[in-house]
């Protein structure tokens, strides 16, 4: 890859000498006034396509009834603004190519004086909308966010999957970096999973799923971003909604909130909490064979199948104070504390080579997890002028994470007979993370830009585990199990970016150097680790209009996935007496390097070919354990290389004007090259995925949504996976002056989502079958009360992003 690095290097010098460069497209400008032509603050303004009226952005007009659209795409748009008391108004159709637009003054008119009938403006917010690099998922514009989960909505979105260990996947890529509100969730697999159950749909405002990350973010994500933003009410005086749902599929689901927020002149007040109760059916089969020198020795069968209780309770307060007219200072508590509690029992047989019974017992597994978790951010924004062209932005983040998991593995033999045995475990752990982040950004003269920032965290993790062993009613500590792991962590960033315009090219590139110091010790088996290097990642993004209907753009990056803390975690926690989750401390960073080509036809159909190469990628595997006896370990595994190509296809259309259609179609190629458990790989296959939605507006304030996904055959590293998909459907209507939401919907209406994989190596063969409680009814009610004049929302993002998501990651 010296050859990438040199090229970028070229290029990135002959932008040369300072050239500042600007943003990704032209500006539209305007203000509002009222009736008498006095300027209007806060009113809504949006931004439309003016082929189907579509809303492309929405901004708020300020102080001086001014507002700005950044980075439009070449096309033809108009403009409407909207305020309680008075009637929506608009401008006239436009043209943006290559420069600024500036609008006529919109007046806005009394409410019931004027009506708009050249174009039916839609009432509610398209689910989806696009943008040059993303793709934005507006949650609560769908009836399915009903009684979801974040994870249940993640599922269903365009490009994203979620495997059997709730691993995480973009365009059937892993190493996706996951960040709320601007900070990165510490967390990656089934513990990420675990807390995005936790966080119901209903406090989330949008999800961002972003392909071609730039130099300011982390430059973990080698499969993209995906930025989770919960809600804020913009709302003057005092307001707030609270929201009550009640699911059912195999067993009951509960979810409420309420948020509360008081904006007065300078000071704004906000705050949320959220209680659920989740119980969550799970089923696991499992068949294995075993080999020796070739020759089949015996297989077993399990039947793993019970409940998992969810109790989660979610806070948010802060406050935002504005000290000057061009300074503006936060702070913002979020917390979360989760109790989980599982009762899975197992029964497992193993058979000799001739299929003869060798062992039949039955396991009672009780499991308890509780996750508490506190996180502070203090921001700062300045604009060192009136323009806003000089602004800078800090934060600085304290989050303290814990993990209390106490597990019962009761097991008693039929065959042959003896003593029932107890593995018993304690894991307590504790993450403890900082970060301070600054980042500067200056517009210069003739749309010029320039970007730049620093960033430094430090991570510290203590987790101890304590596992024992009660046979005939004496308690052994087992000494192989238990174990004490530290790690340490310090990573500090810089970045720069430039954009630049030249005609109808727009150019931007960046670059970002970051250095990390790790070092992790095992008290017990003294197989300690210490890192340090620096790593330099450039990224280049081009984007030229060939036409007034067709774009052509192409981006290229360099990015890491270093190990979560809990990947590097050797812990084990046990599924069944004879398979169970490690850790794995060996595990070394992953390094990508991407090339991504995108066609846009009339700004809605998009059309991307892309590539990427991964070194030392870092996969999920299931493969026998060191003790033998038959026994399997889930860890994670480095393997050599991995080639990915992928085609991706975006498709809005409109039958009617009451019927819109949005398909996302993802075909790709992905290869792997490594050697593990004995089995040499260099293996891929085809694979695709669909997701349809279908949004009706069907009159008198109901909408409803039809949505199906399908995920085609598919080989990830040495796991085959077989087909599977579902619909969804969902009913919404809207009631009490627009002050109430009422939700209906069902999940997985024929139930066809079970996973279905094969795992095999050159001594083992495991099939798998797993299903869970994803067919479910639910039934939701929102009520909003208090004012309704908006004023805008402001920026509130942290620094520890990085670090957030891999603190966790079993």
């Amino acid at each position: 890859m010296q050859f990438f690095l040199r090229t970028y290097f070229l290029f990135f010098i002959s932008l040369g000498g300072g050239i500042a460069l600007a943003q990704n497209g032209p500006n539209v400008l305007g203000s509002v006034h009222d009736p008498a032509g006095a300027v209007v603050e806060f009113a809504t303004v949006a931004l439309h396509r003016a082929t189907d009226s579509t809303v492309i952005k929405t901004e708020f007009s300020n102080a001086s009834g001014a507002y700005q659209f950044a980075a439009v795409p070449a096309g033809r748009y108009f403009v409407s603004a909207s305020l309680v008391g008075f009637s929506r108004s608009q401008t006239g159709p436009f043209a943006i190519s290559t420069f600024n637009e500036t609008l006529p003054v919109i007046q806005l008119k009394p409410s019931g004086t004027t009506q708009l009938k050249e174009v039916t403006v839609q009432a509610r917010k398209p689910l989806f909308e696009r943008e040059n690099d993303r793709i934005v998922v507006n949650v609560d514009a769908s009836p399915l966010s009903a009684g979801a989960t974040s994870l249940e909505i993640l599922s269903r979105s365009p490009g994203v999957t979620v495997d059997q260990n709730d691993n995480l996947a973009l365009r059937g890529k892993q190493g996706v970096l996951v960040l709320i509100d601007g900070k990165r969730v510490p967390m990656t697999g089934a513990e990420l999973a675990d807390m995005l159950r936790s966080l119901p749909a209903n406090s989330v405002e949008k999800i961002e799923l972003i392909t071609n990350p730039p130099a300011k973010y982390d430059a973990a994500g080698s499969a993209g971003i995906i930025a989770i933003k919960l809600k804020k009410d913009g709302r003057q005086g005092t307001n707030g909604s609270v929201t009550a749902s009640y699911g059912y599929g195999r067993y009951g689901k509960l979810a409420s909130g309420l948020t509360l927020n008081h904006r007065h002149k300078k000071l704004n007040i906000f705050g949320s909490y959220n209680y659920n109760v989740r119980n969550v059916f799970t089923q696991l089969t499992l068949h294995r064979d075993f080999y020796q020198n070739n020759l089949f020795t015996g297989s077993s069968d399990q039947d793993n199948a019970g409940k998992t209780r969810y109790i989660t309770n979610t806070y948010r307060a802060g406050l935002d104070y504005t000290l000057s007219k061009r300074t503006l200072l936060g702070v913002v508590v979020n917390g979360m504390d989760m109790d989980a509690k599982a009762s899975i029992p197992n029964v497992t047989k193993t058979f000799g080579a001739e299929g003869q019974l060798q062992s039949s017992y039955q396991s009672a597994n009780n499991r308890g997890l509780r996750m508490p978790n506190v996180a502070t951010n203090l921001n700062l924004k300045h604009s060192f002028d009136s323009t806003g062209k000089r602004e800078l932005t800090a934060d600085v983040d304290f989050a303290h994470y814990e993990t209390h998991r106490l597990q019962n593995l009761a097991t008693t033999y039929s065959v042959p007979v003896i003593a029932p045995t107890v593995l018993a475990g304690d894991l307590n752990g504790g993450l403890n993370i900082t970060s301070f982040k600054a980042d500067y950004v200056h517009s210069l003269p003739n749309q010029t830009r320039l970007e730049g920032g620093i960033k430094t965290s430090w991570v510290n993790s203590d987790n101890d585990v304590l596992f024992t062993n009660l046979i005939e009613g004496q308690t052994i500590i087992d000494t192989g199990k238990t174990n004490h792991f530290r790690y340490n962590e310090n990573i500090t960033a810089a970045y720069i970016t430039i954009n630049k315009t030249i005609k109808k090219l727009s150019i931007q590139a960046g670059l970002r150097g970051e250095q990390t110091i790790a070092k992790g010790v095992q008290v017990i088996g003294n197989n300690d680790f210490k890192r340090n290097y620096f790593q330099l990642f450039p990224s280049v993004f081009l984007k030229q209009s060939l036409s007034k209907t067709h774009d052509l753009s192409v981006s290229l990056s360099r990015r890491i996935d270093r190990p979560t803390y809990n990947q590097l975690n050797p812990f084990r926690a046990y599924i069944d007496a004879t398979t169970y989750f490690s850790g794995n401390p060996s595990l070394f960073p992953q390094l990508s390097y991407n090339v991504e080509l995108t066609h846009t036809f009339k700004q809605k159909f998009i059309t991307s070919i892309s590539y990427s190469r991964t070194d030392q990628p870092i996969i999920s595997v299931v493969q026998p354990a060191p003790e033998g006896n038959r026994q399997a370990v889930s860890t994670f595994q480095n393997l050599t290389r991995s080639d990915y190509y992928g085609l991706t296809m975006t498709i809005p259309v409109q039958p009617t004007s009451w019927w819109s259609m949005d398909n996302n179609l993802v075909a790709y190629y992905q290869r792997f090259i490594g050697e593990l458990a004995g089995t040499s790989l260099n293996a891929g296959l085809p694979a695709y995925t669909i997701n349809s939605t279908n949004t009706f507006t069907l009159g008198h304030g109901w909408t409803a949504d039809l949505t199906g996904n399908y995920q085609s055959h598919q080989l990830y590293g040495f796991l085959d996976i077989q087909p599977l998909g579902q619909l969804n459907i969902g009913l919404q209507k809207s009631m009490w002056n627009k002050k109430g939401t009422l939700k209906l919907n069902m999940t997985d209406i024929f139930y066809t989502s079970p996973f279905h994989a094969t795992s095999e190596y050159a001594n083992y063969r495991e099939q798998f079958n797993q299903r869970q409680d994803t067919r479910v009814a639910t039934a939701s009610l929102t009520y909003r009360f208090g004012n309704d004049t908006l004023t805008p929302s402001r920026r509130r993002t942290g620094g520890a992003e990085d670090e957030k998501r891999r603190a966790g990651g079993a």
